[in-house]
């Protein structure tokens, strides 16, 4: 479940977004700070889901008032290829963040506790996948 924070009273937060697909249900969080669009805030998350089983998704928040949620990726973005699955933790990716560089959203990732790379996707395609409930 994710939450917004209430800055005005730091002990307060606003429920954001829930789990929805089955990739997410057993939890999800944000990963990473998020990333200015000319279409909205640009939000890596973590899900986990049957089986232990952790990936990346993406959602887009309004620029002027991120409580509401323009888009949310139906399969993950980035989910552990079959050479990344084993390793200390297996079936695992996870991220800090991203950047944006030449029209790319340019991913670091660590997979299974064994190994990193490195994925990107064309954030045109991205944006359009999020606004269309789409996958990228």
């Amino acid at each position: 479940m994710a939450r917004l924070p209430d800055f005005s009273h730091p002990s307060l937060t606003q429920l954001l977004l829930e789990p929805k697909f089955p990739w997410e249900f057993i939890q999800m969080g944000n990963c990473g700070s998020p990333i200015e669009t000319e279409a909205g805030w640009l939000v890596l998350t973590h899900g986990v889901g049957p089986m232990r089983r952790y990936a990346i998704g993406a959602l887009l928040l309004d620029l002027h008032d991120p409580q509401r949620v323009l888009g949310h990726l139906p399969e993950p973005l980035l989910e552990p290829a079959e050479d990344e699955r084993v390793g200390y933790v297996p079936n695992v990716v996870y991220t800090c963040g991203a950047i944006v560089h030449a029209g790319q959203l340019v991913v670091p990732y660590g997979f299974s506790d064994s190994g990193v790379a490195i994925a990107s996707v064309p954030v045109p395609e991205l944006l359009d996948a999020l606004l269309s409930g789409g996958p990228c």
